[in-house]
């Protein structure tokens, strides 16, 4: 029988729980990522690119990159273009030049954007070489606020560096393409 007895008062609880006001839940605030860090200086001290050709040119060179204070130097050579042409030279945002026309170099990555690059355009932001009446161009040039290795946004360590420039049938083609791997 008591067990017949609790039965009501089981029934009175629930109906009092359900008919109780609620406290309304504020929304919990959507998490804001933290903003990418950029560094003043990376881990390494110089890497080194090969530049392979791409998109069927015979283009092909070498950069050596050098920490500096404010940036990156780039300084190399770059044989097989256009000669007396003016060509761009740029960092991509991923280490892949595995395509054929180097477009798995992904765009141009730009060292004070960092992560957040929000649609950059190549135009205002390529370093232009000249090529020489061989087809050969000789640079010394300062990639600035970019750094060398520790995975800063800025850090350009294994990104691409990749040569544009015109090719036949193509204007501002991907003529070269080469990985930056760190040397020390």
């Amino acid at each position: 029988m008591k067990i017949r007895s609790l039965a009501p008062l089981a029934v009175l609880l629930l109906s009092a729980c359900a008919s109780a006001p609620r406290t309304p839940q504020a929304p919990t605030p959507a998490a804001t990522p933290a903003p990418p860090v950029h560094a003043a200086s990376g881990t390494a001290q110089e890497a080194f690119v090969p530049l392979a050709s791409a998109s069927g040119s015979l283009v092909s060179g070498r950069a050596t990159l050098v920490a500096v204070a404010g940036g990156v130097r780039v300084s190399g050579e770059v044989g097989g273009l256009v000669r007396n042409g003016a060509h761009g030279l740029q960092v991509h945002e991923r280490g892949d030049c595995s395509a054929a026309d180097a477009s798995s170099a992904g765009a141009y990555f730009d060292p004070a954007a960092g992560a957040d690059q929000r649609g950059v355009v190549a135009g205002a932001s390529t370093i232009r070489i000249v090529a020489d009446a061989e087809g050969v161009a000789r640079f010394d040039l300062q990639v600035p606020g970019a750094v060398l290795g520790g995975g800063a946004a800025n850090d350009i360590a294994g990104r691409a560096l990749v040569v544009s420039g015109a090719t036949p049938g193509s204007f501002s083609a991907r003529v070269a393409c080469g990985v930056i791997r760190v040397v020390r």
